[in-house]
């Protein structure tokens, strides 16, 4: 018998609602939610093909544990022991720092991945983490932990009301949107048009989103920094400067002025390929818009000055009065943030306090850079134990991050490795124990992150569309039993699973901890909406199924709008937002500022010290020419992590691993298009086939993300079928922004030497 369900998309940071189409127990059908309140029934191909990601055969469906070297078929309690087995004597004999955790891209798009690895880096008590952000978000976590004190406290571009957008290194009609949670992203843009707004987009490629825009920027890739500051320049010498009602939040605009005195647009012109007339147009037009908004993306965080750049995009909006305004940059209120404290002065924002133990990279958000991941496994140092263990979790780094090969070979000289992941990829393939969570439409959907990103205020809770299959586990229940297998919580055993370690303990007891933690604390708090009360007694009120969902109604109670355990009738709960299937709108994006800022002033801080430390190697830059060719990266709307071209609905046609390359080039070194050609960079070669387009900047080369898959011993047919190659072999993991330590990923130089066609 065919039904329909709801559920949220978590394919892509856009999260369109979805209506799934079911036969028994199978997804064989999806559109767009047309009465979602956010996404209004919009779906990309990739939600469109949510149904053959659900149902991919090359899925794991129960746990594999290694014994005599292979990974083999076991029960959930044998792979959760031999977690317990493999990990627990490397804490004890090395300390927590020899166990690293690496969290994928695919843990935001979770209610798990929301949940439970915060719990999990609590009870290690591990320096040793590293995330996807250093290979993607980072400098603009940094730069807004510099200027307002709290590194989650990111601006976006208020789309439905600017009228002026100005976007730099961002592809959102390929992309959907990124740290800019925007279902429909390529209407809002059309409708920007539509209402007589400008579009300019800044971009070595002409993207499809450079195609639709008024304005197209072709800039040398890397120089994004040097760019925004010469518009900030201008800026300040034609007198355009004009903070509005900003005015008493801000400090240090005067010290900005006299910093960047030196980047003039004459000086930047030839570094960034971008002639002085037109970035002076570029600054005048953004002062002059009645609104506008400023938003920069990938291109411009995975270069040489990634937190420059970033800290950059949000100074414009600040001189032309646009940060926290309507039609500007907006700061988002979520409905499980927490409640809003009073305005006042913070503890701001600290780098560094600890370092990698190799290259002394210093940490950032509490992570050390996805790059030195192999060398911190792989070389022995005086300082510290090398990481002897690694709890991989939705993470293939072997392909995402720099020197893939290194990685591998660090990766399978490991004492133990846990992998949580459907697949058995480039990197799970090491892994002593494989947990696999279940297909997306059985399990629950909240966006925890994402909705602190959306450009309009709205929440959203989808439970599971399809019941847990037989011996599968739910993906919530897997991490809580990690934390128990991995840490040393003091949980009680259940009297059957003595025998099991903690690791036997029930899993809610993970939960029930939480939530007596977070309301012991809120109890205590002056401004909380519970303040003097019993946090037993508020516990006894949570409704919800399991523990996940407990926690997240004492979440949206305490939240700003919720009802503050009855405090405010007329909040929100978790029972409400259930009666609410297609979600809640909460209304456009408002001024908050000063209450957001976390800074010790209290202040926008437009200067802080580490910006100010790094802008002589801005300014070195200005005298630096590329006379060599430089790759930056691309994606495909049908893509986005690498498990998604095991998909065969979302694979071919444009979607190929092809390196573009301009016309003029491929006839100066003889390129043919179609025909291989060898790419070469710091940390490798690979060979790809040539694709000749008027579409990217002379002097540029462009590879995909995501493809390589080749290795031995994967379980992914279809994506071996057109393996491509991993763009990172050609980075050795060396070039860093050295206050984020995100990888540089655009802007590097490589050779390109053509290769005799195959016979």
């Amino acid at each position: 018998m065919s039904r329909t369900a709801l559920r949220i998309c978590p394919l892509c940071e856009a999260t369109c609602g979805l209506t799934l189409t079911i036969e028994d127990t199978r997804v064989t059908g999806a559109r767009g939610d047309r009465e979602d309140v956010f996404s209004k029934g919009f779906i990309c191909p990739k939600g469109a093909s949510f149904g053959a990601a659900d149902s991919d055969p090359d899925r794991l469906r129960g746990p594999l544990v290694r014994r005599d070297g292979e990974l083999r078929e076991a029960t959930w309690e044998e792979a959760f022991d031999a977690v317990a087995a493999g990990l627990r004597p490397v804490v004890e004999q090395y300390g927590p720092h020899a166990v690293g955790v690496v969290l994928g891209n695919p843990n935001v798009h979770t209610m798990a991945g929301g949940l439970y690895p915060p719990v999990l880096l609590a009870g290690l008590g591990t320096h040793s983490v590293f995330t996807a952000s250093t290979l993607d978000q980072m400098p603009k976590h940094v730069s807004s932990g510099l200027l307002y004190g709290d590194a989650g406290a990111i601006p976006v571009p208020d789309l439905d009301r600017t009228d002026h957008l100005l976007l730099i290194g961002a592809n959102p009609l390929e992309s959907n949107g990124s740290l800019c949670t925007a279902p429909d992203f390529p209407g809002r843009l059309k409708a920007l048009k539509a209402r007589g707004g400008t579009l300019t987009v800044i971009d070595p490629r002409r993207t499809r989103t450079a195609r639709l825009a008024d304005r197209h920027v072709p800039i040398r890739p890397g120089t994004d920094a040097l760019l925004l500051a010469a518009m900030a320049h201008v800026l300040f010498e034609e007198e355009l400067v004009d903070l509005k009602d900003l005015a008493p939040h801000v400090q240090g605009v005067d010290e900005l002025a006299a910093c960047i005195r030196d980047f003039t647009p004459e000086a930047a012109a030839a570094a960034c390929g971008v002639d002085a007339g037109t970035i002076r147009t570029l600054a005048r037009e953004l002062a002059a818009a009645p609104t506008a908004a400023v938003y920069g993306r990938i291109g411009s965080c995975t270069v040489p000055h990634g937190t420059l750049a970033s800290w950059l995009v949000d100074v414009l909006n600040v001189l032309t009065g646009n940060l926290d305004r309507p039609g500007g940059a907006l700061f988002p209120l979520s409905a499980t943030d927490k409640p809003p404290r009073p305005a006042g002065p913070g503890r701001g924002f600290v780098l560094g306090r600890w370092h990698s133990r190799v290259r002394r990279h210093p940490e950032a958000k509490g992570e050390l850079p996805i790059s030195a991941l192999a060398e911190e496994i792989d070389t022995a140092t005086d300082e510290g134990s090398p990481i002897r263990a690694v709890m991989a979790i939705a993470a293939n780094p072997v392909l995402s991050a720099p020197d893939g090969d290194r990685l591998d070979k660090a990766l399978g000289s490991l004492d133990f490795m846990v992998s949580v992941d459907p697949y058995l990829n480039e990197t799970s393939r090491h892994a002593h124990v494989v947990l696999p969570p279940p297909p997306p439409s059985q399990a629950p959907h909240f966006d925890f992150a994402f909705n602190t990103l959306a450009v309009r205020n709205q929440v959203r809770y989808t439970r599971a569309a399809v019941p847990l299959e037989p011996g599968r586990m739910a993906e919530t229940e897997i991490l809580a039993r990690l934390v128990l297998a991995a840490t040393d919580w003091g949980l009680p055993c259940s009297s059957e699973a003595e025998s099991s370690g903690k690791q036997g303990a029930d899993p809610s007891a993970v939960d029930d901890l939480i939530i007596a933690q977070t309301l012991g604390k809120a109890v205590t708090e002056a401004h909380s909406p519970v303040h003097g009360r019993d946090p037993k007694e508020l516990a006894a009120q949570l409704s919800g199924d399991n523990g996940p969902e407990r926690r997240l109604d004492m979440m949206l109670r305490l939240g700003p709008y919720g009802d503050g355990f009855g405090a405010r009738p007329d909040g929100l709960t978790l029972d409400k937002l259930l009666a609410h299937p297609h979600g809640i709108d909460l209304g456009p994006l408002e001024p908050r500022l000063p209450q957001p800022l976390k800074t010790v002033s209290g202040k926008v801080e437009l200067l802080p010290r580490p910006i100010v430390d790094d802008l002589p190697r801005l300014k070195q830059a200005l005298s630096e020419r590329a006379d060599e060719l430089v790759l930056v990266g691309r994606r495909h709307l049908r893509s986005n992590n690498s498990w998604l071209h095991n998909v065969p609905a979302l694979t071919g046609g444009s979607n190929r691993c092809t390196l573009h390359i301009h016309p003029e080039d491929a006839e100066r070194l003889g390129l043919l298009d179609g025909a291989p050609v060898r790419v070469k960079g710091a940390g490798g070669a690979v060979t790809a086939p040539v694709e000749i387009t008027d579409g990217i900047r002379p002097g540029v080369v462009s590879l995909p993300h995501g493809w390589g898959h080749d290795r031995p011993g994967t379980r992914m047919s279809h994506a071996a079928l057109d393996p491509g190659v991993n763009v990172n072999q050609l980075l050795d993991g060396s070039l860093l922004d050295p206050l984020s330590g995100n990888a540089v990923l655009n802007g590097v130089p490589v050779e390109l030497s053509p290769l005799p066609a195959p016979r």
